[in-house]
């Protein structure tokens, strides 16, 4: 399997080094040169199979040329060992044909889990192979910090460097990253919002120089890994709800895109998805440009679901290539007026494309509060805000009864503690091997919103800089 940029210009490259470039060279995000497809039978021959092995067969395609099946299999059942849960991302019954699926069960209690504890045998098997030393940096609104830290924490080839908005992450989120105190570990709190935490590593992405300095390499979802490991859940629960003989929907909580673009995937790959609904907060970029076919940056809101609290979501872009007939130099302009002016028509053929699939609307504080005490009070089950998000946008856009509807539970509720409280009048517990979580010691450095200043820092620790 080949990979291409999104804007054109990169050269193209196989899946190893796709993976350790993260970001192509010329800003683009690296994806597959063709989807694959898998037949009808295929899918059908995932019933009652475990989630290792669905995942062994979903990913092959992606991998081919660079990892044999068994290295894989290997990697992928040490990846899954450590969820709390034998089916990695159960379902849960939450009304006659609704559905919650559960993607917490990893080590961080978040969805990032899924991809990131797969990513880190992925980098390992990868540098092993080319006795390579990276250079990890990361922006995160809460969970995809916390996920990338415990999968790549004492990795002797890689140090970790992730970026966070100061003061908004939860608790929880915060001190389940600076609370892990490997050597190769560095959290950074830096002055602003996750928009600008995502662009100073795009920045340096960016800076050539300090890439190819530090050995610069991505976790967030604009590595392909990630979207990658993502695509599986959506094969073992429509297999489980019935599929592919008859399809399913899925309302997905959505900040950067990644998620639920990995859902388009999978129904480019021939999973019978009826639609995908984009369940945003009041930070709605994502329901209003495919709404209106405007894609305009507004201002960051501080919300109870912090990891959507974004502007710029960067797999979007991922979308507009496959649905721009995968047009670089059309990506690349609309990429160019986003940064000149903030904003950007989407082509009408396009929009119309992205219609067939996606559906988009929004869930504000109140109706978000609602959803986590409404959802206790008649399934007795507690939500997280986020996956309450995707509760509320699922019951507006509800249509065929007779096509089960999947809400993605992107977060267990003790990583949100004061805003399930505060809606529900119930604590969620930490499991217990987190008990102790908020006394443990941190460890973490701030940083002014200054390009210049961070890759300093992270220079002067970065063990491939100092090689």
């Amino acid at each position: 399997m080949k990979y291409v940029s999104t804007r054109g210009q990169a050269p193209e490259l196989d899946f190893e080094e796709a993976l350790l470039t993260g970001l192509a060279r010329d800003g683009g995000l690296y994806v597959p040169a063709s989807w694959p497809r898998l037949s009808q039978d295929e899918i059908a021959g995932f019933a009652g199979k475990s989630y290792v092995d669905v995942a062994q067969a979903v990913m092959t395609p992606f991998v081919e040329g660079a990892i044999s099946a068994e290295e894989l299999k290997a990697m992928l059942a040490e990846a899954y060992a450590s969820f709390g849960h034998r089916a990695v991302t159960p379902l849960k019954q939450m009304g006659d044909n609704d559905w919650l699926l559960e993607l917490f069960h990893g080590p961080t209690l978040a969805f990032k889990d899924v991809a990131m504890q797969i990513l880190a045998r992925l980098f390992d098997h990868a540098l092993k192979g080319k006795g390579r030393r990276l250079t990890i940096v990361g922006a995160t609104s809460g969970d995809t910090g916390s996920a990338a830290i415990e999968a790549f924490r004492g990795r002797d080839a890689i140090d970790i460097f992730i970026l966070h908005p100061k003061g908004r992450v939860s608790e929880v989120q915060r001190r389940q990253m600076t609370t892990v105190l490997d050597d190769n570990v560095h959290n950074i709190a830096v002055d602003g919002s996750f928009d600008d935490c995502q662009a100073l590593v795009k920045a340096m992405f960016n800076d050539m120089t300090f890439r190819d300095e530090v050995g610069l390499a991505g976790v967030n979802s604009i590595n392909w890994g990630r979207v990658m490991a993502q695509i599986v859940y959506y094969f073992t629960s429509a297999v489980a709800l019935g599929g592919p003989a008859r399809p399913v929907s899925y309302s997905v909580p959505t900040g950067n895109f990644g998620d639920i673009f990995a859902g388009y995937v999978a129904r480019e790959m021939g999973l019978p998805i009826d639609k995908l609904i984009v369940a945003t907060n009041v930070n709605d970029i994502l329901a209003r440009a495919l709404n209106s076919g405007r894609y305009d940056v507004g201002t960051v809101t501080p919300t109870i679901s912090p990891s959507m609290d974004i502007q710029v979501s960067s797999n979007f872009e991922r979308l507009l290539f496959d649905v721009c007939d995968r047009d670089g130099p059309g990506v690349e302009r609309m990429m160019q007026q986003l940064q000149q002016s903030g904003g950007f028509g989407i082509p009408e053929g396009a929009l119309t494309k992205a219609r067939t699939c996606f559906a988009a609307d929004r869930a504000d504080e109140a109706e978000t509060n609602a959803m986590i005490r409404r959802a206790n009070e008649t399934t007795g089950e507690l939500v997280d805000p986020h996956t309450a998000v995707g509760l509320a946008v699922a019951e507006r856009h509800r249509g065929d009864a007779s096509i089960p509807m999947v809400t993605l539970a992107t977060a267990h509720p003790a990583k949100f503690p004061a805003a399930v409280e505060a809606a529900s009048g119930l604590t969620p517990a930490l499991p217990p091997r987190m008990a102790d979580l908020f006394e443990r010691e941190e460890r973490l450095d701030e940083c002014a919103n200054d390009l210049k200043a961070i890759e300093d820092f992270i220079r002067a620790r970065s063990r491939v800089a100092a090689a």
